[in-house]
């Protein structure tokens, strides 16, 4: 990183002399000052306007920290299962994208669109018969775009539970899922669960 920015400096500094040089060359060969002087400023103002148009094309510079926002995704996937333990509602609303874009496909070929769908089985997993003992998840793969605020994972997950006491586990699923920063936050946006078939 350091090293495109030190060439890019450099880069610049070279086309900003080259530049200054031909607006020199040329104002030397007009005789009458005023004239020269115009030109000179005519053609300075073109070259500032010429390196900043160059620069805003660039684009913004999108920094990151990798280290820290992978932890915040792991956080944010681990969440996903972990608000249940203390049927933390709040936390699983704020893990995943409270909006209508919101995508998830389950096992049982359900499949949930928009934050409202999920919310409507609030009351299955806030009843008393409901306990959620643990989750745990394995093999997990996270990955990030070059802007850094969209990852996607890979893992396989047991999520241990009962219901009247009896178990009601998912284990060996395999899950897979779309996070996007937004606002500062990592929010699960979309997500698949699936069982081997062999």
């Amino acid at each position: 990183m350091i090293l495109f920015v030190y060439f890019d400096i450099a880069t610049q500094t070279i086309f900003s002399n080259y530049i200054m040089q031909k607006v020199v060359e040329c104002s030397n060969h007009i005789s009458n000052k005023t004239i020269r002087a115009f030109v000179t400023q005519v053609l300075t103002a073109m070259f500032l306007i010429l390196t900043y148009g160059i620069m805003a094309c660039k684009g913004p510079d999108v920094s990151y920290n990798r280290a820290e926002d992978r932890q915040a995704v792991e956080t944010a996937i681990h969440n996903v299962f972990g608000w249940a333990v203390n049927k933390d509602f709040d936390l699983f609303f704020h893990t995943i994208a409270d909006d209508s874009n919101f995508i998830s496909v389950t096992p049982y070929n359900r499949v949930k669109f928009g934050s409202q769908a999920v919310k409507q089985d609030s009351a299955f997993w806030g009843s008393p018969h409901f306990k959620a003992i643990r989750h745990e998840i394995r093999d997990l793969h996270i990955h990030f775009s070059t802007s850094g605020d969209v990852a996607w994972f890979y893992g396989v997950v047991d999520d241990i539970n009962e219901w009247r006491g009896q178990p009601a586990n998912w284990c060996n699923t395999r899950w897979t899922g779309v996070l996007e920063k937004r606002e500062g936050e990592w929010r699960v946006v979309q997500q698949h669960f699936s069982w081997a078939s062999d």
